[in-house]
Parts: structure tokens; C-alpha cells; sequence
């Protein structure tokens, strides 16, 4: 859809002229006839103001009907609260026991740690 065809399309509806969405918005004549014959794509808030002058809500500019179009049921997406593991609660005591303990081992050590973590791990998965 061009939004300068809707415009002029809502405005005639209304029985308004572009003097009048002139006197309500500020804009010039010139600018409107421009916007309406697709020579100018207007900003968000020059959409606001032909929006608020033809008294209609914003969305109508861009849909041709009485109500909004349905959302689809998009699924929640999990925040990253719900993601990270050892964010809060038991896990996060747990990790940061882990941390205070880690902190005071040898490089060599953490390596024989890590290694055992991840023997563990792909036995747990097997």
C-alpha cells in the first residue's frame, strides 16, 4: 500500500481538503499534495499529525479496515533471567561457592577440574 494513497483516501472519506488538513497540521498545501502523490514518503511524525487531523488512530494509515489485523500466537520468548543457569536461587550459591573455591586453586588444578566436568558431562549425555 502507499501510504500517500491511504492518506488521501482517509482524507476524502472524512469530506476534508487538503486546506483543511493544511489548518489542522501545520503542514503546507504543497507538502500534502506531495505526501498524497507518492513524491514525499512523510516521517513518523508527520504521520502522527495526519493522523491526529483526520482524527483516526495511527494504524489505520497503514491497514484498510475497521480493527487492527490479529497478532499471530507467537510463542513467550524466555528472557535471559530464564536462560542463564546460576542467575538466582540455589544455583546462584551454588556458582558463586564454585567461583570462591576456583579462585583459590593452582592453574594445573582447574585444568584436571575441567577435564573431569567434562568427562562427567558426556557421560551424562550418552
Amino acid at each position: 500500500m502507499i501510504i500517500g494513497d491511504r492518506l488521501r483516501e482517509l482524507r476524502e472519506l472524512k469530506k476534508l481538503s487538503q486546506g483543511d488538513i493544511e489548518k489542522k497540521t501545520g503542514l503546507l498545501r504543497c507538502y500534502i499534495s506531495r505526501v498524497e502523490n507518492g513524491h514525499t514518503i512523510p516521517s513518523v511524525e508527520t504521520l502522527e499529525k495526519f493522523a491526529r487531523a483526520l482524527e483516526v488512530p495511527m494504524y489505520l494509515l497503514f491497514y484498510d479496515g475497521e480493527e487492527p489485523p490479529k497478532l499471530p500466537n507467537l510463542l513467550k520468548r524466555k528472557t535471559g533471567d530464564d536462560i542463564v543457569w546460576g542467575s538466582k536461587g540455589k544455583e546462584a550459591r551454588l556458582l558463586a561457592k564454585f567461583c570462591r573455591l576456583f579462585s583459590r586453586m593452582e592453574v594445573g588444578d582447574l585444568g584436571m577440574v575441567l577435564l573431569m566436568a567434562r568427562k562427567m558431562a558426556r557421560r551424562k549425555t550418552d
